[in-house]
């Protein structure tokens, strides 16, 4: 074993999340590389002390150059807001220490170019944090599907589905404040990751935007509440990708359902301990949906409990996420999702906008 003295940027939600991963990941998965949390950078000197003392930093500040900087800090992972990202990673992958970085992995499709050109440039380990498609079940899902168990597909549908913005008296926030703080840049890469990593490559886009609650208390939302994009794949394959922060009800609406010639599965976030398996054998009057619930015997589930059925939860993704992120460094090579694997997904992003704007189809690759 050998440690590896990590630096987080931020220390809000994902932050804390990150801090956690890396102070649990090794005792969960035996890690060969082990994690110092070394140092914590914030927006204020105050908040870094704060969220250092909380999560267990040896050191803080309030300058992230300084982190980057730090001889002890080997590792960066980036929690910060959109428009920082670049500009921190090209200053970690310049001193050679790997990045992992938030989603969106930019605030603009240029910058997002840039990051991958200097990651592959440096040839250094990076990752993007899509960790929804990293839980046991999901991660079943996609042998399923690689491995023809539901056939030839014929249908995919994505969502992501929140509420905390349901409420048109909920004051305005930073969050109602440009392109890449809005559904676009928050919730809709989930689903359109989920897309690309359970069916591949999206070939085209025809979608639809819309600001649901144009003016909130204390200001003028000027990005998207709620999208809808349908696609088509380069394999051929349909689908539809629905995301929003103004669904009424739902908490964690990350789900998709998928169609085969063999069989079909719904998968729900909000239950993600579970996957509801169609397959269409034996005959007709006892054919139906089972639902199977995650175990052991399910990708990374056995890390964390020996029980079928106990169940893992939010955090344990991003131990996960944390997991391929210590092995990428460990072997010297980039585990998916790499960075270009979150350019493709700011790729459709960026095709979605072009297709709302022009009110036609538009093809991701000529964006």
């Amino acid at each position: 074993m050998a440690d590896i003295g990590i630096g987080i940027i931020g220390g809000g939600y994902m932050g804390k999340a990150h801090s956690v991963a890396m102070a649990s990941v090794g005792a969960v998965f035996n890690t060969k590389l082990r994690p110092k949390l070394e140092m914590i950078a914030a927006s204020t000197l105050e908040n870094a002390k704060k969220y250092g003392n909380e999560f267990g930093f040896k050191k803080a500040t309030g300058n992230w150059l300084e982190l980057v900087n730090d001889s002890s800090v080997e590792a960066v992972i980036i929690a910060s807001p959109q428009n920082t990202h670049y500009e921190i990673a090209k200053a970690a992958l310049s001193l050679g220490k790997p990045v992992l970085c938030e989603k969106p992995l930019a605030d603009t499709i240029e910058n997002a170019r840039r990051m991958v050109a200097d990651a592959e440039n440096a040839n250094i380990v990076n990752m993007i944090g899509f960790n929804y498609i990293r839980t046991p079940a999901t991660q079943f899902v996609r042998k399923l599907v690689s491995n023809g168990e539901l056939g030839d597909i014929t249908w995919f549908r994505g969502t992501h589905e929140e509420d905390f913005l349901a409420d048109p008296q909920h004051p305005f926030n930073w969050r109602c404040n440009g392109i890449s703080n809005g559904n676009l840049g928050d919730l809709a890469p989930h689903p359109i990751n989920a897309a690309l990593a359970l069916l591949g490559p999206i070939e085209k886009v025809m979608a639809d935007i819309e600001t649901v609650h144009v003016s909130r208390p204390g200001g003028s939302v000027n990005n998207d509440d709620q999208a809808q994009i349908m696609c088509r794949f380069e394999n051929g394959v349909m689908g539809h990708i629905y995301s929003s922060r103004t669904a009424t009800g739902r908490k964690m609406g990350y789900g998709y359902e998928i169609h085969g010639t063999k069989g079909s599965i719904r998968f729900d976030q909000e239950d993600q301990n579970a996957i509801w398996l169609y397959l269409a054998e034996g005959p007709e009057s006892q054919r139906g949906f089972r639902k199977i619930l995650t175990g052991p015997e399910h990708p990374d589930f056995k890390a964390f409990c020996l029980g079928p059925g106990h169940g893992t939860g939010y955090q344990d993704s991003i131990i996960i996420e944390a997991k391929d992120f210590l092995e990428a460094i460990e072997k010297g090579t980039t585990i998916w999702p790499t960075f270009k694997d979150g350019l493709a997904v700011a790729e459709v992003v960026e095709a979605v906008l072009k297709s709302a704007q022009a009110g036609s189809w538009v093809e991701v690759n000529k964006v």
